[in-house]
């Protein structure tokens, strides 16, 4: 296996997780922080051919690092652009966040592209950039090199911490973690949140010369859709907004004082009903279609629970890579993000069946080890990766002191949604969860710990209202999403003043992961002449699991 990585490592694949929130409650100006007196300059953008990615172009914009204080200092903002396919026909820019919260858009564009509807490649621009403080964009870095960050993460449990011990060291990295942020971070720690993200976004839309946003986030990149159209209701056209954000629930300030993020989301429910639909669709096909299959669903759910047991008394090494129980649970989770995989992004239920089996013939050599004659076996195959690879693109050499550190993730995370302020109450929401999502549920709960003790918010986040009058939005919602449960889309579109839920039978998480023609048209016929799908329109994947 590649070892990735420590910051997409860790997350087991965030690339699009969640999504955050900005701004000042109760906002009334459409266009403007309510404390801003004159508008930020438009920036100028100087297309250049992005090295590494043919057929791309790249730019910088400047924009303020602070929205309230528009002459004071600037941060730059780096832009991709790939140009529309039919260009006589071209109808603006298509703009695109690739989730995260903290995925650089620069480097992951050329990946996501095939993925986005033929008709929106063929009459839009598509454009994404680094959101501020990643990629190569002003970034947010804590550490005076990678291997500094990776020495300091790599002493934390891989996954998730289990047992009072490991709890204890996961809280004493990350509290060290976040020390360094305080030390380091500088002036962009305060100003990461989605409204000001959706601030710049506002100034690119200019800056490309449209007088409306057209935009497609998934995951975490709906939340930013949504906190756009809320900022500048006027200022929208057309947004497809795939795998919601539960804007609500991300912005609960009282159950934020108990409860984390994701498990106010529900992403540790998603993702135990996906798991359950996996286990059960391996199930019920042989071993020549999935390679974990026990011949039925309960026996195939049983044959999980058993391996995860013996990863508990044992962990194994396999290709190198040393699977703790906590380990196969994150991979577990990432692994059901697409069903049938996207080339350069991710890989498919096939291939986390494969690497279970893989674990499942480990583990049973292990508990074999001590029978005389037996001898041992070594597993050579490679293992699958979730994770994206990703070259560098610039229209330049990029900077050789930034790198993608894990607080670009939680830059933007803790910012904007209310989390525990105290480590110690992690270990019992861990419990919490893992009770109702079997396995899965503290996965969910330890990712949002280190909130605990971030050291910054930002002043300018946007806590709502969602309900502003605005052009009709498309919300899409996978019905088994792991990450962004169906149930958060559907409360989005309640939320929203104007939207309309497209709904995809099967599960992975969005339908840019797990294609769907039907689904695709209706998107495509959107984002071109705004023509909504019909009230309760449900669209099927295009392929069965297995």
């Amino acid at each position: 296996m590649t070892r990735r990585p420590t910051r997409l490592r860790h997350l087991a694949a965030v690339i699009a997780l969640t999504a955050v929130a900005g701004g000042t409650t109760g906002m009334t100006a459409d266009a403007q922080p309510a404390s801003a007196t004159t508008p930020a300059a438009v920036p100028q953008l100087d297309w250049q051919a992005c090295q590494n990615a043919p057929g791309y172009q790249c730019a910088t914009a400047n924009v303020p690092l602070d929205h309230d204080q528009q002459e004071g200092r600037q941060i730059e903002i780096a832009v991709i652009k790939r140009p529309a396919t039919d260009p006589a026909h071209r109808i603006g820019s298509l703009f695109f966040n690739p989730g995260g919260p903290g995925t650089p858009g620069v480097a992951t564009l050329p990946a996501f592209y095939p993925q986005l509807p033929t008709q929106a490649r063929a009459r839009f621009d598509i454009v994404s950039f680094d959101p501020r403080g990643t990629g190569q964009s002003t970034s947010l870095q804590c550490f005076d090199t990678q291997q500094d960050e990776a020495n300091l993460l790599a002493q934390a449990p891989a996954g998730f911490p289990v047992g009072f011990r490991e709890e204890q060291t996961w809280i004493n990295v990350y509290t060290d973690f976040n020390q360094a942020c305080a030390r380091n971070g500088g002036p962009t720690l305060s100003h990461m949140s989605s409204a000001n993200v959706a601030r710049d976004m506002n100034l690119l839309r200019q800056a490309v010369g449209d007088p409306k946003l057209t935009y497609y986030g998934p995951s975490y990149g709906s939340y930013l859709g949504a906190t756009y159209a809320n900022l500048f209701p006027s200022s929208v056209r057309a947004m497809t907004l795939d795998g919601n954000i539960d804007a609500r629930a991300w912005n609960d300030t009282v159950a934020g004082s108990y409860l984390g993020s994701f498990l106010r989301e529900g992403s540790d429910l998603g993702s135990s009903a996906t798991l359950d639909l996996f286990l059960s669709e391996c199930g019920q096909v042989d071993t020549s279609r999935c390679a974990f299959s026990a011949g039925s669903a309960k026996a195939t759910s049983s044959k999980f629970a058993t391996l995860l047991s013996r990863l508990r008394a044992a962990p194994v090494t396999v290709s190198g890579t040393r699977f703790t129980y906590a380990a196969t649970v994150t991979q577990t989770v990432s692994g059901l993000y697409s069903q049938q995989g996207v080339t350069g992004l991710a890989t498919g239920w096939n291939d986390l069946a494969a690497l279970l089996q893989q674990l499942w013939s480990a583990t049973s050599q292990e508990s074999e080890r001590s029978v005389p004659g037996k001898a041992a076996i070594t597993s050579t195959a490679p293992l699958p990766s979730p994770l994206p690879h990703t070259e560098s693109v610039s229209a330049g050499p990029a900077p050789v002191t930034k790198y993608a550190g894990l607080e670009q993730f939680y830059g933007v995370m803790c910012s904007d949604s209310p989390n525990p302020r105290f480590p110690q109450a992690y270990p019992s929401q861990a419990q919490t969860a893992n009770a109702r999502a079997p396995h899965v549920g503290a996965r969910w709960a330890w990712t949002n710990e280190p909130c605990a003790q971030w050291p910054a918010t930002d002043p300018d986040r946007y806590t709502g209202p969602f309900d502003r009058s605005t052009a009709p939005l498309l919300l899409v919602g996978v019905e088994n999403d792991p990450a962004t449960p169906y149930e958060a889309s559907r409360s989005m579109a309640g939320q929203l003043a104007n939207a309309r839920l497209l709904t995809v039978s099967g599960g992975g998480h969005t339908t840019l992961f797990n294609k769907s023609d039907c689904a695709d048209a209706h998107i495509g016929k959107y984002l071109v002449d705004s023509t909504l799908p019909p009230v309760g329109t449900v669209c099927a994947q295009n392929a069965e699991p297995f």
